[in-house]
């Protein structure tokens, strides 16, 4: 076992890059409300502009178009809520959300409430076998009423098997029609090269701790011209859009990240593409019915995100290798949610057209700024042990609830 565990869980959160931990605590020193109009309150706006003026640069946007907010999951609902809540008041006809059926739950769960709760109409877009959005049936559904849909939305990148969407195409589908499109980028955001203003996208959420900024705060990017109904009431802060005190100490460290990692960012996809590659290379040599799941990309041409390895591990639930992996010193993840402990597939790798079984055995390794190829090779030293011991459990737990059945008893 590593004396340090080794961390392969940077899809869910990154460290903090130093320069952007070095930006916010000088900030974090400082005092003054951003919105105050003395001396120090006009200092700490100074800060949160050219934080906005840093990130969108380094998405390809005006600054104007930067709206900050508490993270992607914020984003994501001011995005689908404010665009669907606008669409619908100015043609009541406008109901339907066409959503693609791998999206991040923070859209998800967002589109079902808005289904439940507001009257919309959900359309859901299948995905092929490797977690690509169908685009014929985008087409088609858009055809048969264009009028009727009030936005789409599809994810850049997807946070579990890594797959990257056509987003560009989906908005050419869409914009004929003055339909508005959504994009969950808080994977893809200085991972694999964007452009807001290229994409043609009304809104874009990002995240910071993706990135290596810090936990607690994200953006919205909303194009100049896309008007939305605000979920957040108040003070009339970020264009009226998100009302509440600026966080300029966040926002600097937040900006500095993405500076960094967008002056970095071919290089640094390489060198992730080529751990990645390694890492792939080793565990299917390791485990050879371990089963690579999403886009394959061994040219590096773009169709994966390049820290990303998704696999999925026959026998075994893939918390058990989680739980035995971290054990052995490795942090990694699976593609499952668990709900008082009872482990459930991936929706994901259901919309992928794998059964529940397979659905329930994934693991996700995804590397970052601070992976080496040490700790591929940690990995690579773990992983036999890690899958026969989580196997042993996965057949235990089978016959133990063979042997249960019928009891009246449930585990």
């Amino acid at each position: 076992m590593p004396t340090t565990p080794i961390y392969l869980d940077h899809a869910a959160t990154t460290p903090m890059a130093s320069t952007a931990l070095a930006a916010m605590t000088r900030e974090l020193a400082a005092t003054g409300n951003p919105s105050s109009l003395h001396g120090a309150g006009r200092r700490a706006h100074r800060v949160m502009e050219e934080a906005r003026e840093q990130l969108a640069a380094a998405a390809g946007a005006h600054p104007s178009e930067v709206i900050f907010t508490s993270g992607g999951t914020e984003s994501d609902n001011l995005a689908i809520k404010g665009l669907y809540w606008n669409r619908r008041t100015e043609d009541p006809a406008r109901t339907r959300i066409l959503c693609c059926t791998i999206e991040h739950h923070a859209v998800l769960d967002t589109v079902e409430w808005l289904v439940s709760a507001q009257g919309a109409e959900v359309t859901w877009l299948p995905v092929d076998a490797n977690g690509v959005i169908n685009l014929e049936v985008l087409a088609r559904e858009i055809a048969a009423d264009p009028g009727s849909v009030a936005l789409v939305t599809c994810m850049w990148a997807n946070n579990e098997v890594g797959s990257i969407q056509p987003i560009e195409r989906v908005v050419a589908l869409a914009e004929p029609h003055g339909i508005p499109v959504h994009s969950d980028a808080v994977q893809a955001f200085t991972a694999v090269p964007l452009s807001f203003s290229d994409s043609g996208l009304a809104t874009m959420a990002v995240s910071g701790h993706k990135i290596g900024g810090p936990v607690g705060i994200g953006a919205l990017l909303v194009r100049r011209n896309v008007v939305l109904t605000p979920v957040n009431h108040g003070g009339g802060h970020e264009r009226a859009l998100r009302s509440g005190t600026l966080n300029a100490a966040a926002a600097t460290g937040f900006a500095t990240a993405a500076r960094e990692a967008a002056t970095h960012l071919s290089v640094e996809a390489e060198r992730l593409s080529r751990l990645r590659d390694t890492l792939i290379s080793a565990v299917t040599a390791l485990v050879p019915e371990a089963v690579l799941n999403g886009t394959p990309d061994p040219e590096h041409a773009g169709l994966r995100l390049p820290g990303n390895a998704h696999f999925t591990f026959p026998g075994c639930e893939g918390d058990s290798l989680l739980f035995v992996l971290d054990m052995l010193g490795v942090h990694s993840s699976t593609g499952s949610a668990c709900t008082a402990g009872v482990p459930r597939p991936s929706h994901v790798l259901l919309a992928m057209g794998r059964d529940e079984e397979t659905a329930r055995g994934s693991q996700r390794f995804s590397l970052g700024h601070s992976t080496t190829a040490e700790d591929i090779d940690t990995l690579a030293a773990a992983l036999p042990e890690a899958y026969a011991r989580a196997r042993k459990a996965g057949m235990a737990g089978q016959m133990s609830s063979i042997q249960t059945a019928g009891t009246g008893f449930s585990r």
